[in-house]
């Protein structure tokens, strides 16, 4: 029997032919394969290498995924546990296929392989979470300042969540603090998943401890946002944990956290959005961020305005520089009919 590695091999032998298969919407390109997405939409931002040293890798510019062909077939066909992917993979190579064994319902999400968008996996993967308080994904965010993570219904915890290694194909599971990307309807069009270490000893110690899934580009992780879906005022930065603490001093305002510099420059705000702060990151990524954000808001009539940390980002000033120090370092620069979204000083 084929180990994962293995698969990943042997798919990346027959490259092209996994992407006429599974990515048949899009095209030859020289030595590379020019499609959408994962979910073999028309596009250009997702390009597989048919040739070289790097045959079978693929990378999607617009969501920053990227691994081999393994992870290609599970991100096509939506899979969430690692037996539906070698199963079919196995099927596409024509490999014997393993003989059934018994296993605990909460040994994988779904005993049969499906054919579902990313969308949906990411939608079947938080349903499988369960609620945030006295998690240890719960104590994690403790640990970073940010003290009433569990009042947000857009963070879940995962007890055991499928990691795998994109260098070795090696697969394990890990507890996971997983946080739903949703659209302006409220929609989960993805999910953000942060692995972490058992004995809550911070990020779990694998080489990618997170990773996004799902349909990211345009929207985001929301927190405070009103039913009435009413935003005058709100703020949008990249970090999970930045964009927390943030929500954590200003518990009035709604906020967001698009995850990437590239996704924040993409973010859309809501209709009716007359002010929109951005968080900053001090790198060169989050000023792309920044200014690709506000260039959109100012063409829907919205005014940007930048909210900088002291130090690297939000939580790093939350945590060295303590709550109190955050909030006068916002207050100085938050307009004066917008200080009542932070906690009293």
């Amino acid at each position: 029997m084929l180990s994962a590695s293995q698969l990943a091999d042997r798919l990346a032998c027959d490259a092209e032919a996994v992407c006429r298969h599974y990515l048949s919407a899009g095209r030859r390109a020289g030595n590379y394969w020019i499609v959408g997405d994962v979910a073999n939409n028309k596009g250009r931002s997702l390009y597989v290498h048919l040739s070289g040293p790097r045959k079978g890798r693929w990378t999607d510019a617009a969501t920053s995924q990227y691994g081999d062909l393994l992870d290609l077939v599970r991100e096509s066909c939506g899979l969430v546990d690692f037996r539906d992917v070698a199963d079919e993979a196995r099927r596409f190579l024509n490999e014997p296929q393993p003989r059934p064994v018994s296993f605990r319902r909460d040994d994988t999400l779904d005993s049969q392989p499906a054919e579902r968008p990313a969308a949906d996996r990411a939608r079947r993967l938080f349903r499988t979470t369960e609620p945030l308080s006295g998690t240890l994904a719960d104590s994690y965010l403790r640990q970073r300042g940010i003290r009433c993570a569990s009042l947000h219904p857009a963070l879940r915890f995962h007890p055991s969540c499928y990691y795998r290694d994109l260098a070795s194909s090696k697969t394990s599971r890990y507890p996971a603090l997983i946080a739903a990307v949703t659209d302006q309807a409220g929609e989960i069009t993805g999910v953000h998943r942060t692995w972490l270490d058992p004995d809550g000893d911070g990020k779990a110690r694998v080489d990618d401890p997170r990773r996004a899934l799902g349909g990211l580009l345009g929207n985001a992780v929301r927190f405070r946002f009103p039913v009435d879906g009413l935003v005058p005022v709100m703020a949008a930065g990249e970090g999970l944990e930045s964009m927390l603490s943030l929500s954590h001093v200003m518990p009035g305002m709604p906020v967001v956290s698009a995850l990437t510099a590239n996704h924040l420059a993409a973010f859309r705000p809501p209709a009716g959005c007359l002010r929109l702060y951005v968080a900053a990151d001090a790198d060169a990524a989050g000023r792309h961020g920044i200014e690709g954000l506000s260039r959109r808001a100012q063409a829907l009539g919205i005014l940007p305005l930048v909210l900088t940390p002291e130090l690297g980002d939000f939580n790093e000033d939350l945590r060295r520089l303590g709550p109190d120090r955050l909030i006068a370092n916002l207050r100085g620069q938050l307009a004066p009919e917008d200080a009542w979204a932070l906690l009293p000083a």
